[in-house]
């Protein structure tokens, strides 16, 4: 049941109308409905991973409340429930979705140099949505050890804010402070923010359905034929990966943020059009926000206050260590590795040149355009994270080599074929009409455009946008961060 389905559809509708009629600001009973709802939700996805989820809200909600009663009685014995914590969290992840994958690099390592190991891997089911709801654990016992939020002694409310259904797949991943006051505060229906979360949820299916799954067919196509497909339709296909991979995650996010207004949440963004951004870092900036934040205030700013001492290559260091397990989150593969790494390379000139600390706007022209020198910045910032993809979807880096070598080849100046342009098209559509957009929170806030002031054009607009998802979406396909 994913979250663009008819089933979902309908599992929606009965939670609304139960969350909204009989329990109407009953606080408690609506968080219990929630609960029951995204433990339903989690269960029909993959109902043998259940109990491991009850496992470790329940171990983590504990230690939240003797860390917090820890901080008033021995700092020490704060940190070191913390530390158990973040061990615990960071062992879910390293048993359910690493081990293979070091059992098979120590057994390749070492039958490189003539030592024949005999290691065999063992049958790990990877629990859905685990590199999210682990990453809320690790913030909840971070964050009340850093004293910024107390400990709920609410069970319901803390397994809510853990496994809150229209996240816990695919995030966002919402922190702490932010999330769980809101479970504890009482929730009217808000007309307002819930037709703005219907309009986010289309949307979203825009996105997603018309966008990303109909450019998905070609660039699949490319990758399942790499050897006889022409240098310029791999370019092409380059191109197209990043937007597919863009609308479809974002699309997604737009979807779950799209259902938490409805529900009267908050959820936290996760992009910020960062195909408008100038340079890599502000690319990052705008790019799945909620992973890479998390990562900076937890792992890049502890290191980088480590490394203090080295000046600008402490930094650097720092940097790039964040990125490599930016990357390694995505998957246990060593192109995840690499496409972090590649990624952290590329702050290296930012640095150097001193451009990383500075923040400018996008200077446009008399037409609404950027100017030519922004423009060229941008280009260049979507090529450099396009050609960092091309490792980042590749299989091993073997077929990652075969495929630039291909795209390199004499073929790469012939004339490329009509299915890639079409698809061209496709992702021309979204970032023009996002680049007009690019001050809102998502492309549907049309409210304030002014040939659109008439409600009646406006919902007319909507209803166009309903009869294009439903009419040229593309083969259904899974949501590509579903994976992860």
């Amino acid at each position: 049941m994913v979250i663009n389905s008819v089933q979902f559809l309908l599992f929606f509708l009965c939670v609304f109308l139960i969350y909204y009629f009989p329990l109407k600001e009953k606080v408690k009973e609506q968080n219990i409905l929630l609960l029951l709802s995204s433990y339903i939700f989690y269960g029909i996805a993959d109902w043998r991973m259940v109990p491991l989820l009850l496992l470790a809200t329940g171990v983590f909600y504990v230690l939240g409340i003797l860390i917090g009663k820890s901080n008033e009685a021995a700092s020490s014995r704060a940190s070191l429930l913390t530390t158990l914590g973040v061990c615990l969290g960071v062992g879910l992840l390293l048993y359910f979705k690493y081990l293979n994958f070091f059992i098979t690099s120590f057994s390749d390592l070492f039958s490189s140099i003539g030592l024949n190991t005999n290691w065999s891997t063992f049958n790990i089911i990877m629990p859905l949505g685990i590199s999210f709801f682990t990453f809320k654990l690790i913030s909840y016992v971070i964050e009340i050890h850093r004293q910024h939020i107390e400990p709920t002694t609410d069970m319901v409310t803390f397994a809510t804010y853990v496994a809150f259904f229209p996240t816990i797949m695919s995030g966002p991943i919402d922190r702490p402070n932010s999330f769980i006051p809101q479970l504890q505060s009482k929730r009217t229906f808000n007309y307002d923010l819930a037709v703005d979360g219907c309009r986010q949820i289309l949307w979203g299916m825009f996105k997603k359905m018309v966008i990303a799954d109909n450019i998905a067919t070609c660039v699949d196509l490319v990758w399942d034929n790499i050897l006889i497909t022409p240098g310029i339709n791999i370019f092409i296909s380059v191109l197209l990966y990043s937007v597919q991979l863009y609308a479809d995650f974002s699309g997604y996010s737009d979807m779950a943020i799209g259902v938490g207004k409805i529900l009267g949440f908050r959820i936290t963004s996760n992009f910020n059009y960062p195909f408008f951004k100038k340079n890599i870092a502000e690319f990052w900036r705008g790019w799945h926000i909620s992973l890479t934040s998390w990562l900076t205030d937890y792992v890049f700013m502890p290191l980088n206050i480590k490394f203090r001492n080295s000046g600008i290559w402490g930094t650097i260091s720092a940097i790039i260590i964040t990125f490599v397990l930016v990357g390694l989150w995505h998957g246990a593969n060593w192109t995840f590795a690499i496409f972090g790494l590649y990624s952290g390379l590329l702050y290296i000139p930012l640095m150097l040149s001193g451009s990383f600390f500075k923040k400018s706007k996008l200077k446009i022209n008399k037409y609404g355009l950027p100017t030519l020198k922004d423009a060229s910045k941008m280009f260049a910032t979507f090529i450099l994270m396009s050609f960092g993809l091309i490792i980042f979807r590749a299989e091993n880096i073997g077929q990652a080599w075969d495929f630039v070598c291909q795209m390199f080849s004499s073929s790469l100046f012939s004339i490329p074929d009509n299915r890639g342009l079409r698809r061209l098209v496709y992702a021309a559509v979204l970032l023009i009409i996002e680049w007009y957009q690019r001050d809102k929170e998502h492309a549907l806030q049309i409210e304030d455009v002014k040939f659109l002031s008439n409600s009646i054009i406006r919902w007319g607009l909507y209803l166009l946008f309903c009869f294009i998802v439903f009419m040229y979406a593309g083969t259904s396909t899974e949501f590509i961060y579903f994976r992860f």
